[in-house]
């Protein structure tokens, strides 16, 4: 057992506000509430501590594919984007055959019940041709209440959250269905109307997959989902902060429209992220990262991203000048919350797991804890 922590003089980001020369104690694998008699002290003056950060929407990084990798692969995807800050990760899947994405699902929910991730997201098939992105069109099909059925219990309970294209045949049903199981319904890579979408939400949607991208623009007579989206008070939107995926100004639109409470921010991260430049595969497709930004070869539409979430929060606090108590919010609290793990991730709590970042003043990161184990030690540099 490592012995107890007490991290002192950091400006600590409570759900409660900021507190300037404040601790967190640790104790073991938790956040304790008092420090006992034996601990190390760790001064953090002039620095920030945060809660961990939560991906629900990443595909992979480090060189590895969270949809192909091997289980060794998988986990060194994982451990990226924990040298990154996040400390929980849900891994995302793209577009396949319906086989080979049960057979996944079953590799995934065995690292789900080790601890490993926090479940799993199926990003496709059931999404439109008319807005697939990076997602091979010959396997997309229409979200089949029966097949989203077979991709849950290929999960074995770990199915966290799927995206669909509601609009297409099956899609309400397919909704209805998924909230049944307590998976989230995720409106994405959609070509919905405004009625359309709301239609989705009355029927148990509460996640819209990477706003703005992959669904129709918003139009003064024409909505469409945005503004659908936007303004119902039962949806969290995925923002993607890469500077790529959306101008500051939609990004600013999104966070002040539907507030810090319903934005969380993602990384949507493919192999590249944490990794390099280079040529990667998305699934069955060929992916080209040239300076940080990941394209299809054929086509030139946008694969995903290479973000990784400290650089994200950075970005939302020094560029788009956002509150910080929202930023940690839109990485932590509200996923979290989504997830149902909020009893123990999200926040810098007693009782629950000792899942910290400590940032420097210029929200630069300087350590990572998981668990009460330091991932990237802030003494160490």
């Amino acid at each position: 057992m490592a012995p107890s922590k007490v991290l002192a003089g950091a400006r600590v980001v409570l759900p409660t506000g900021i507190v300037d020369g404040g601790r967190v104690i640790v104790d073991g694998a938790r956040i304790a509430g008092s420090a006992p008699p034996q601990h190390e002290h760790l001064d953090l003056s002039g620095h920030w501590l945060v809660p961990g950060f939560v991906d629900i929407h990443n595909h992979g990084g480090g060189g590895a594919s969270f949809t192909s990798g091997t289980v060794e692969e998988v986990l060194r995807g994982v451990h990226t984007h924990r040298l990154h800050g996040t400390t929980t990760v849900v891994a995302s899947t793209v577009t396949g055959d319906m086989h080979g994405l049960a057979q996944r699902a079953g590799m995934l929910s065995e690292l789900a019940e080790q601890g490993d991730i926090a479940g799993i997201h199926f990003e496709g098939p059931f999404i439109s041709p008319c807005r697939k992105g990076a997602h091979s069109e010959e396997l997309l099909r229409d979200p089949d209440p029966a097949e989203v059925r077979k991709l849950i219990d290929a999960a074995r309970g770990r199915a966290k959250m799927v995206t669909l294209a509601t609009e297409l045949p099956g899609g309400i049903d397919s909704v209805r269905l998924l909230a049944e199981h307590g998976v989230i319904a995720a409106i994405g890579h959609t070509d919905a109307t405004y009625e359309q979408t709301r239609d989705a939400i009355d029927a148990g949607a509460t996640v819209a997959t990477h706003l703005f991208n992959a669904m129709p623009a918003l139009g003064h007579r024409s909505p469409g989902p945005i503004a659908a989206l936007l303004e119902d008070e039962r949806i969290t939107v995925e923002l993607i902060n890469d500077g790529v995926h959306l101008h500051p100004a939609s990004l600013e639109l999104a966070f002040h429209h539907a507030g810090a409470d319903r934005v969380a921010f993602i990384t949507d991260a493919m192999d590249a992220a944490g990794f390099g430049d280079g040529r990667y595969m998305l699934g069955p497709l060929e992916v080209e990262v040239a300076d940080g930004v990941a394209r299809l070869v054929e086509g030139g539409s946008i694969a995903g991203s290479t973000l990784t979430l400290d650089r994200a929060f950075q970005r939302a606090v020094t560029v788009d000048r956002l509150p910080v108590e929202g930023v940690v919010a839109a990485l932590s609290a509200n996923p979290a919350r989504l997830l149902g793990m909020y009893d123990k991730v999200g926040s810098l709590e007693p009782g629950k797991d000792a899942d910290l970042v400590v940032l420097d003043s210029d929200f630069a990161l300087k350590g990572v804890m998981r668990g009460g184990e330091w991932v990237v030690d802030p003494q160490l540099g």
